[in-house]
């Protein structure tokens, strides 16, 4: 990898750069509790006005899958969810959906990524197929997760029960102890804003608006700190193991750098140009994503820690289930398995005759179709 002079980005020892990672995810887990704060601030019947669309489930998709496009990160995205669900302003049916959205969403970011090779027709083959492979892997997953959570409530089931045994059961409250090391500095910002004298619903909304600044911005400088302590051991590891071609292997690498970096859309993008060179094959790059699916999900679990219910938990969980479920029913059979890439493949093919195809497609399936989705089941 090429080095860089800038001094935010080398300047820092190893040891003093994993000092800042920790005091980032601190401020992290502090913004997660600010927004359960300002949530439960507003009110009652702000949160209904709020929410009242996430009742639809197909409508909660298609927000999970707007909220992720937005921030480009589902780290971020069902960061927020947990948050939302802690404060009681929304139910676990309802953030189910949501977070298989942002599955969707996330993908986004690598195929963005794909566009760079553009301009020569076969690297840019191979690099539009590395990417909307991880786009209809997930599309695929939740067309077959999502009807059987809404007819039965399997994953969230399980997840209910996992989150009973840990921390108790919903409806109670949960003495984290990560709440208490974050109740001082809300405290502060609380107290500060009720010191201008603001309204409940200002309030509210200062505090919610703080806790998604910072959330975003710990999330951000997280991810670029964790990518500079590990970005050589990621591209050596990458590139012996996706070079043996071991499927599991290959899918325990891409849970690992993506808990390592906080980022499965790092990890996703990370393929692209290996794949646009062809460094590296299709099937190859297609366990990776599938484990940096199950990797991102660290992070939903990790704000769950400042939340004060049980549910939030049960929510993070779902996450996992839902990605690592997807696995054991698509990847294990190859008939199956093999869809995903014969459609990334087709896809790749008719965006190298027509590039219209490629806006058609990014704009269509992550921008128009959610907004109308939202619009039509509000």
């Amino acid at each position: 990898m090429q080095a860089t002079t800038d001094p935010t980005e080398r300047g820092l020892p190893t040891w003093a750069r994993s000092i800042l990672v920790f005091t980032l995810i601190y401020f992290f887990l502090v913004g997660v509790s600010l927004l359960e704060k300002g949530i439960n601030v507003m009110g009652k019947d702000t949160q209904e006005s709020l929410f009242s669309s996430v009742d639809n489930p197909i409508a909660g998709l298609f927000i999970g899958v707007l909220g992720t496009v937005l921030v480009q990160s589902s780290s971020a995205s069902t960061s927020v969810i947990v948050g939302l669900v802690a404060s009681g302003a929304l139910g676990v049916e309802s953030a189910v959906p949501m977070v298989m959205g942002a599955n969707i969403g996330t993908t986004v970011t690598n195929t963005l990524v794909s566009l760079g090779s553009m301009r020569q027709s076969a690297e840019f083959r191979r690099a539009f197929a590395a990417a909307t492979v991880h786009d209809f892997f997930n599309v695929m997953a939740v067309a077959i997760l999502l009807p059987l959570e809404l007819a039965t409530g399997a994953l969230s089931k399980v997840a209910e029960s996992i989150s009973d045994q840990l921390v108790g059961s919903a409806g109670s409250e949960w003495k984290s102890p990560v709440k208490k090391w974050v109740k001082e500095p809300v405290g502060w910002v609380k107290d500060t804003f009720e010191g201008v004298g603001l309204e409940t619903n200002i309030l509210g909304t200062l505090l919610v608006i703080t806790g998604l600044i910072i959330i975003l911005t710990a999330l951000t400088f997280i991810t670029k700190n964790m990518r500079e302590l590990v970005a050589d051991r990621v591209e050596r590891s990458l590139n012996a193991m996706l070079g043996a071609g071991g499927g599991t292997i290959a899918m325990l690498l891409g849970v690992v750098i993506t808990i390592a970096v906080q980022s499965s859309s790092i990890t996703t993008s990370i393929m692209i140009p290996l794949a646009a060179a062809g460094v590296v094959t299709l099937p190859n790059i297609y366990p990776v994503t599938l484990g940096a699916n199950v990797g991102t999900t660290i992070t939903a679990l990790l704000a769950a820690l400042a939340a004060s219910r049980p549910e939030a938990l049960t929510v993070g969980l779902v996450h996992t289930l839902f990605n690592v479920s997807a696995i054991l029913i698509i990847y294990p059979y190859k008939r199956i398995r093999e869809i995903p890439i014969r459609l990334a493949e087709g896809l790749a093919n008719l965006a190298v005759q027509r590039h219209l195809v490629v806006v058609v497609y990014v704009v269509g399936l992550f921008i128009i179709v959610p907004l109308v989705g939202v619009a039509i089941l509000r």
